[in-house]
């Protein structure tokens, strides 16, 4: 009877050996335990790698492409930050050791109570300003003032109204004062046998005034050489005394 017991230990030992060959090799360097590496290289590894922020949308502006928006984006995608504009320096402020006293500006010659004060250039007085009329001004100085006006003080009197010079012909305003009725009634006889034309006649005078004057200095209203006046009623081309007559009222 033959002995079959060396077989089996030949196929194990070759199972070990394929398992061993299968296996990854391990190093441990800390002593935490078989099959691990060191803590730190386990954190590395089994963390996730941090990821950069998106960079924040930019919309467009409506009228298209906008260069300043775009720069900026590709500043944030490259985290950069962006460069802060640096404000314009402010001008420096006047220097109000030599205005005069009351705010006028320089070179405005003051007068003690008779320059009104100017605030810049816009030409506003401060004579409504209590403290400011207070700081220059006293009790003399607005009696000296006061006492310079009634010097200066003048009453211009009336006088009497300038006279023509020579004789100028009737005066058509008394006339029209002198009569009540209403232009187109008949006062005055008239024969009714113009020989001359009513409109030629009165188209020599520049207006009815001087037409009205020269028909009165004729003989007028009685009498009518010139046919000015061929209705009768004392009006001559057209005249009118009721304005005359209105402004008397």
């Amino acid at each position: 009877m033959s002995r079959l017991h060396p077989a089996p230990v030949a196929g194990a030992s070759a199972l070990a050996l394929l398992l061993a060959a299968c296996t990854p090799a391990t190093t441990d360097t800390s002593g935490s335990g078989v099959g691990f590496q060191d803590y730190n290289s386990y954190i590395r590894g089994a963390a996730p790698a941090a990821t950069a922020p998106a960079p924040a949308a930019v919309t467009p502006p409506m009228g298209g492409f906008d260069p300043t928006a775009a720069a900026a984006a590709i500043d944030r995608a490259e985290g950069r930050a962006p460069v802060a504009a640096t404000p314009a320096p402010l001008p420096p402020l006047p220097d109000s050791s030599s205005r005069p006293r009351g705010g006028a500006p320089a070179g405005i010659r003051e007068e003690s109570g008779e320059v009104a004060a100017i605030v810049g250039n816009t030409g506003i007085s401060d004579e409504q300003d209590f403290n400011a009329v207070a700081a220059r001004e006293t009790i003399e100085s607005d009696a000296e003032r006061i006492a310079r006006n009634r010097a200066e003080y003048v009453v211009v009197q009336p006088k009497d109204l300038p006279q023509r010079p020579g004789d100028t012909g009737p005066n058509i305003v008394e006339f029209a004062l002198a009569t009540t009725h209403a232009p187109g009634v008949q006062m005055y006889r008239r024969s009714g046998m113009g020989l001359r034309d009513t409109n030629a006649a009165c188209a020599k005078y520049a207006s009815p005034d001087q037409a009205q004057q020269d028909f009165l200095a004729r003989g007028g209203p009685e009498r009518d050489r010139l046919n000015l006046d061929p209705d009768g009623d004392g009006f001559a081309c057209s005249w009118d005394p009721r304005p005359f007559r209105n402004a008397l009222r």
